[in-house]
């Protein structure tokens, strides 16, 4: 038999050494300077996470955050309410044109830029579209509050009124409100998508456009057929996560429609009725319920576009 060196440890699975786990003082150290991050996602993450689901199933009341045990009734009073079920179809109405309008709009204006001769220019663009995105959601919604102001006094209202238009209830009328949301928000999310286009837009390899020039294709069509394809996974990023933006929709309808959700209803959100419920009710049983439904919302679309990717590349 042979004899297996020390310090190595004996042979097993095909010749591979065992080794033996031990903390050295460099783990130990590393454990120790990691342990005050470690110990606030512990407290401040994965505790309230947990603490939150189990008071969904107490009914609570007030500064009584323990509450008595109802089991599954917080979900059953709001998957019966009416309003529960209009904050949802407004949150998904308001986010589906965001994450549409936010993502066409975004990769057009990235194509332009990305298409300009001049490289000052491109930057000028860049920082020009960008700034929007370090303005605040207060600061933005107080702008557009001033833009949209119902009457002819509003900036919008009194440019159309030069052509015989009459004034639009931009945040006062339940049909167009939602809308003008989202355009309120396409504002404040378009520069920071271009961005993310704009460098996939210059990841993707010349020798294909090359290619494509041999063969005779246009600007359209290397656009169509290499840019787009190419990008996918941007696209499918950019949509996952305009997804869960647009179904956290909070502080723009909350700036504009208060807790009601004025006018109407129609800017109501389900993180809106969260807030209602556990901050103005003092149902926070109830909130936290809601909370967990929204999460499970949010997980099974995050799911749903990452499956229909996965689907696209196995086609390909």
């Amino acid at each position: 038999m042979s004899s297996t060196p020390e310090g190595k440890g004996s042979a097993v699975h095909g010749g591979l050494p065992k080794r033996k786990f031990r903390f050295t003082r460099n783990d130990w150290m590393g454990y120790l300077f990691s342990a005050p991050l470690i110990i606030g996602v512990l407290v401040f993450a994965i505790y309230p996470m947990f603490a939150a689901l189990f008071m969904s199933f107490h009914q609570t009341s007030g500064l009584n955050l323990t509450g008595t045990w109802v089991g599954l009734n917080n979900y059953k009073y709001a998957l019966g309410d009416t309003i529960f079920w209009q904050a949802l179809s407004n949150t998904f109405l308001m986010g589906l044109w965001s994450v549409v309008l936010g993502i066409a709009f975004s990769f057009i204006l990235a194509s332009l830029i990305n298409n300009l001769k001049w490289n000052l220019g491109r930057n000028f663009f860049k920082a020009v579209y960008f700034l929007p995105n370090v303005v605040s959601g207060v600061a933005t919604t107080l702008l557009f509050s001033f833009l949209f102001f119902p009457s002819k006094e509003g900036l919008i209202n009194f440019v159309i009124g030069l052509f015989g238009i009459e004034p639009i209830g931009w945040f006062t009328n339940p049909q167009v409100a939602p809308y003008s949301i989202v355009l309120m928000s396409l504002w404040g999310a378009l520069g920071y998508n271009t961005i993310i286009f704009l460098a996939g837009l210059q990841s993707v390899p010349r020798d294909l456009y090359e290619a494509a020039e041999v063969d005779g294709a246009g600007t359209y069509r290397k656009w169509l057929y290499i840019t787009i394809p190419y990008l996918r996974p941007i696209f499918v990023f950019m949509l996952i996560m305009g997804t869960i933006g647009g179904m956290k929709r909070f502080t723009d309808v909350w700036l504009i429609g208060g807790t009601a959700g004025n006018p109407g209803g129609s800017l109501m959100t389900v993180v809106l009725y969260i807030y209602r419920n556990a901050f103005l009710a003092s149902q926070m049983g109830l909130a936290t319920a809601v909370s967990y439904l929204l999460f499970l919302i949010i997980l099974i679309l995050t799911v749903c576009l990452m499956l229909l990717n996965r689907r696209k590349d196995s086609l390909d």
